[in-house]
């Protein structure tokens, strides 16, 4: 395992982790969206490539909304950062369009409204799932090597729409995110999360739960399958306590590995452009970009807009790129004043 500092004096190696990242999470994103359309079932049976078609859904799009916001404020996310950017690049483009979740669209009304994070968050519909987990790994990028302030970053950003689980669960992903980025080992990786979610806490215990279930399988994704469903099923897909227990299952029982991390993700059902969105960001900065084939990068490096409109002129590799760029400039300008 690295530093913080180790990554900071490679930025080859800090830019491929980066792309892989945010490209990992459209990968899966698009990917986890292609195993829920029957259309693309009937034709392939289960998805193990990229077919045209595929595009991004809200986790890609809300995922470059926190990217751009984090660049935006150079890094210092305040409330007051977070809300500017939701007016900017949601509000002032006509608001959310298509496929997102309850508490991104019920965040957004209670905005218009004058209210502001986190009641924003906390008096909100369906604030416990798994929509602030999805946008933040841009965050864990940003602090790679540091999981306690990419942790405290992603409270700042879930807390505009999501309360209880739902933040948890964004600060257990970006805590993840900044240490598979410095190399940490996949079950390391796990502990990290699992560290930033309260222990009594519904998405606490399904987490526990869905560990015991790796445990049994004895390393065998096949063993787990059913149990990963049953034992953690809820009536609405997105819950932060069943999908995001089964992120770090998935991650935890295929090693890390980009492709077998794809398979089972996106043909896991359920909420699958989510958990395969965030098993890719994991397995991205884990690995860097060299583990994802050049032409899903390419179908991928431009989101499709179906949730928010800017990211249609946005490019996820330059978005990475200018993070790195902010992590080593904020990096050297606390080393001058000190």
């Amino acid at each position: 395992m690295h530093t913080r500092e180790d990554l900071l004096r490679a930025r080859d190696l800090f830019t491929s982790k980066a792309t892989g990242c945010l490209i990992g999470l459209a990968v899966g994103d698009a990917m986890g969206d292609l195993g829920r359309n029957a259309e693309y079932r009937n034709r392939y049976g289960i998805i193990t490539d990229l077919y045209p078609g595929a595009k991004s859904t809200d986790d890609t799009e809300f995922g470059l909304l926190t990217a751009r916001m984090l660049l935006d404020c150079g890094g210092n996310l305040t409330p007051e950062a977070v809300l500017a950017a939701w007016q900017k690049y949601i509000i002032d483009q006509g608001g959310i369009f298509e496929r997102a979740g309850k508490p991104l669209y019920g965040a957004v009304e209670n905005i218009k409204r004058g209210m502001r994070p986190p009641l924003s968050g906390i008096d909100n519909v369906q604030n416990n799932d798994d929509g602030a987990a999805m946008r933040i790994s841009p965050i864990g990028v940003f602090c790679a090597g540091d999981p306690d302030r990419a942790a405290a970053m992603a409270r700042v950003d879930a807390e505009i729409s999501h309360h209880a689980d739902g933040v948890w669960a964004a600060q257990a992903v970006a805590a993840a995110i900044a240490v598979a980025m410095v190399d940490a080992t996949p079950q390391a990786v796990v502990d990290t999360a699992r560290q930033y979610i309260p222990d009594d806490s519904w998405l606490g215990r399904a987490f526990d739960r869905a560990m015991d279930i790796c445990d049994q399988a004895a390393g065998d994704m096949l063993n787990a399958w059913e149990a990963l469903h049953n034992a953690l099923w809820t009536p609405v897909h997105s819950m932060s306590a069943e999908a995001i227990p089964q992120v770090f299952a998935i991650f935890r029982l295929t090693g890390g590995d980009f492709k077998q991390s794809m398979f089972w993700a996106a043909n896991f059902g359920r909420d699958a452009d989510s958990i395969a969105a965030i098993c890719g960001a994991l397995c991205g900065a884990l690995h860097g970009l060299s583990v994802i084939p050049e032409r899903w990068v390419q179908q991928v490096r431009v989101a499709s807009g179906v949730s928010l409109r800017f990211v249609r002129n946005e490019d996820v590799l330059a978005l990475a790129e200018a993070l790195v760029d902010l992590a080593l400039s904020s990096e050297k300008a606390t080393g001058d004043d000190e």
